[in-house]
């Protein structure tokens, strides 16, 4: 065993709050010292306020000595976590905070800092590999992966090192804290989810149905109401041959919904009872649930008020939900993140596709459909007419919940065309455009991200280290990417691979304006290349306004009276330009009602610049021809 294997830390809450080092269990200190180092564990790598530490240390009654109370259990953490970890070097002592009153109660500790003061609040740092959540996520990411490849093995494989990791409720010795019984409860909630993956992954390969069924039977009690729980128990005990106690938990499970909340089970589930009626292979007759969506980005960021109101609206009652945003704000990355989220509650199938090729020219409603088609095995005729077919989708859509996601829509026509017409499915469309004739939709529309939003992103993807070792220069890159996802993703790519490029080295390169579009690329994710793809969708005449905007200075919102000037138009001319521009999502204005001539609008940061550049280029074009 190397050093670094004999001073590795390794922090469990997945179960009792535990820590050790090199194999060694450390000794956490009374209630209240853990009771701080499990919220910090529950989330890692993100500062935690005073305020919740408080409230979570006294329950609402802290004394007037809590903040100093918190710096010794701070600092005695500290010193647990580094001091005692076997191997631990001896040298580069630093102070981690500078908080008032750490240094009285010895803020110092040996190595790198691990507990850090940040934001008003503390920050402990873990390595993916050192916490067990953390761990868990990453089986149960590469496990739904794998199966989605159809490798089932590798899946049911990697499902169960996940679900290995619990050794009892989270937090199970702290619960008392309601700020940790909610981390635990929606712990709880991921377990039971990566449970019915793994379970279906045995299911499905074969020859898992005794282990599935060992397991299932005190979940299912637990949890009476989970679907895919009643599902799995279903069809194991179909292939243990116990068929008659299988189509009773289906009865029971039908009672219950009717009892609880007057309804009836899914067409998903009602076909697969059906199948095992008839001794079939417990697989529903209608064919199987589709799931055709991008992997979740294991690193997404932020949107937690925009995911509450997207699960909302496509929840029962919900129907349509629009995504609107300028080009890189992160709408595909928000849809698929809310697509695999609501799984539970469109068994039937969540489908992905594009109305627009993959260089963003937009593409027919029937070339669409003739995908979905084939993608839901509905197609059996090359060349079918396409009202046939659209048809046939809206029926095979009508008997389902099926959750359907049109990423990058380019008008209303596509999107009106597929929807679902009746029944439970719904559909999540993203757009640059407001399709302001579509209705009825919910519009949600995503801002940039806030600075600890940005670096956040930014720091998953280059290291936590990296970041904090020139925090002013980081704020700088994401600043000048207009603070949008693309930008900061095309940023943190880059300085990922360039290891050697100084963090102030970058925020250099990008302080120069015209160097930003070129700067902010890094393989295939770059930013100049779907910039272009929206202004291929603007009019002629929208392309010279936008240019023309472009003129004013970037950055800075703009009046009614300083467009008229720049456009070379009365106000009322130029109000209808902005108007226009506002719908195809490259203007934005301020939300609340006020009068035309008192509103400000703006340009995004980034089509500010592509639009500045185009018409530096068109100047420069009319003197070499003058």
């Amino acid at each position: 065993m190397d050093e670094r294997q004999r001073g590795a830390l390794r922090f469990r809450v997945l179960g009792p709050v535990q820590a050790e080092a090199g194999g060694k269990p450390l000794c956490l200190g009374p209630l209240k010292q853990r009771l701080v180092l499990a919220v910090l564990l529950s989330q890692p790598n993100r500062p935690v306020s005073l305020d919740v530490l408080t409230e979570t240390v006294w329950h609402g009654e802290p004394p007037r000595t809590a903040r100093k109370n918190l710096h010794v259990y701070v600092s005695a953490l500290r010193r647990v976590l580094t001091a005692d970890a076997p191997g631990a070097p001896a040298t580069a002592v630093r102070k981690s905070g500078g908080e008032e009153g750490d240094g009285a109660v010895g803020d110092m500790e040996t190595g790198p800092a691990r507990l850090m003061h940040e934001r008003g609040g503390y920050l402990l740092r873990v390595e993916r590999t050192e916490l067990d959540t953390l761990i868990f996520e990453d089986l149960t990411r590469r496990g739904r992966e794998a199966a989605a490849a159809g490798e089932l093995d590798a899946a049911a494989a990697l499902l169960r090192q996940a679900l290995d990791l619990w050794r009892g409720r989270a937090f199970a010795d702290l619960r008392d804290a309601p700020v940790l019984r909610a981390q635990a409860e929606r712990l709880e909630e991921h377990f039971l989810s990566g449970y019915e993956d793994w379970s279906e992954a045995e299911l499905e390969r074969g020859g898992g149905a005794s282990a599935v069924a060992a397991t299932i039977g005190e979940l299912v009690e637990r949890h009476p109401l989970r679907e895919r729980l009643q599902a799995a128990r279903m069809k194991a005990l179909y292939q243990l041959g116990r068929q008659a106690e299988g189509l009773a938990g289906y009865d029971r499970y039908r009672q219950l919904l009717a009892r609880e909340l007057g309804l009836t089970p899914s067409p998903a589930l009602e076909a697969q009872y059906r199948a095992l009626l008839a001794g079939g292979p417990g697989r529903p007759s209608a064919g199987p649930a589709r799931t055709v969506l991008p992997t979740d980005a294991a690193d997404f960021t932020g949107r937690s008020e925009q995911v509450g109101e997207l699960t909302k609206t496509l929840g029962p009652g919900g129907r349509v939900a629009l995504l609107v945003g300028p080009t890189g704000i992160g709408k595909t990355a928000l849809a698929v993140r809310t697509a695999h989220l609501l799984r539970g509650r469109f068994p039937d199938g969540r489908i992905l596709v594009a109305p627009r090729t993959a260089g963003g020219v937009p593409r027919s409603w029937q070339a669409t459909l003739a995908e979905l088609a084939r993608l839901v095995r509905l197609s059996d005729q090359p060349g079918d007419d396409p009202a046939r077919t659209l048809a046939r989708w809206h029926a095979w859509l009508a008997n389902r919940k099926v959750l359907l996601v049109l990423d990058d829509v380019p008008d209303e026509t596509v999107a009106r065309v597929l929807l679902p017409a009746e029944g439970e499915s719904a559909a999540l469309l993203t757009s640059r455009a407001q399709l302001a004739g579509l209705a009825p939709v919910r519009r949600v529309e995503l801002p940039p991200y806030t600075m600890p939003e940005a670096l956040e992103l930014l720091g998953r993807i280059i290291g936590r280290r990296r970041l904090h070792s020139d925090l002013d220069a980081a704020r700088e890159i994401v600043t000048a990417g207009g603070m949008l996802p693309l930008a900061v993703r095309a940023s943190g790519l880059k300085l990922a691979v360039l290891r050697h490029l100084p963090l102030r080295e970058y925020a250099s390169r990008l302080a120069d304006e015209e160097a930003v579009l070129d700067e902010l690329a890094a393989g295939d994710i770059a930013v100049r290349p779907r910039l272009a793809h929206g202004w291929r969708d603007l009019s002629p005449s929208g392309r010279a306004a936008l240019l023309r905007l472009g003129r004013l200075a970037p950055g800075r919102p703009f009046t009614l009276a300083q467009a008229a000037v720049a456009l070379g138009r009365g106000e009322a001319a130029a109000l209808r330009e902005l108007e226009a521009l506002i719908g195809a999502g490259v203007v934005t204005s301020p939300a609340g009602e006020v009068t035309v001539h008192h509103a400000v609008y703006a340009l995004p940061w980034l089509i500010h610049l592509y639009a500045r550049e185009g018409a530096a280029h068109r100047l420069d074009q009319g003197r070499t021809t003058a």
